[in-house]
């Protein structure tokens, strides 16, 4: 019988996992801890006990969080041209998609389950999706990812940078969100819908593109 990650957690860990209740309660969670812009990429017993996250360290610890209310702990990455990508842990409920989400972007964050498709749950990210210069640039999606697979790393509970799990997402097909030549016709986002997507915005932000290449000069050295 294959052995439930959960029980890598304490029971004082599992707890507080548990007391989130609902997806909601998660994505309120994540809310309350700052954003931090170090380019670590900390398993969720790591982000429980330093109470901060970005994107990637978010998204794992929803994941984490949704196994531990009995969901699938499953990841989707959104890709970007000139533009970080952004990684949510997405969950089913009744027939229908929802995801939570750490960002430094306002509207990046909780999605409520009510998208058919991934494709519907990606697109709901495409109007404020932007660089600092206002151009909208999600231009793909990846299949859900169940950290599951990564078990026998101790994905949820390793003291190390998880960046296998980083690593993993860069490298799988990403599918194109637009119609070829639709790229072309888009308009820059205006400076009103700018300022209320950036309240609390932080520079540097750690992509994960720039995870892969710290993962990768990190593997390399002595």
């Amino acid at each position: 019988m294959k052995k439930n990650s959960n029980s890598d957690f304490t029971p004082s860990e599992l707890r507080t996992l548990r007391s989130l209740k609902t997806p909601a309660g998660v994505q309120r969670y994540l809310d309350d801890m700052p954003y931090h812009l170090a380019g670590t990429a900390w398993s969720p017993r790591t982000v429980l006990r330093e109470q901060t996250a970005h994107c990637l360290e978010g998204a794992v610890f929803a994941a984490a969080a949704l196994g531990a209310l009995g969901f699938p702990p499953l990841i989707f990455d959104l890709e970007a041209d000139q533009d970080t990508d952004h990684v949510i842990a997405i969950f089913k409920s009744h027939g229908h998609w929802g995801a939570i989400a750490k960002s430094n972007f306002t509207g990046c964050r909780y999605r409520e389950p009510v998208y058919r498709t991934l494709r519907e749950l990606a697109l709901s990210y495409f109007n404020i999706y932007f660089n600092l210069r206002g151009e909208r640039t999600l231009r793909r999606y990846s299949r859900p990812v169940d950290l599951s697979r990564f078990d026998r790393q101790h994905w949820m509970t390793t003291e190390k940078d998880i960046w296998f799990i980083a690593e993993y997402l860069c490298d799988i097909p990403h599918r194109p969100l637009l119609k070829r030549g639709l790229e072309k016709t888009l308009t820059r986002v205006d400076p009103r819908t700018m300022q209320g997507e950036m309240v609390g915005h932080r520079r540097k932000t750690p992509g994960l593109r720039s995870v892969q290449r710290a993962a990768r000069i990190s593997s390399s050295a002595p």
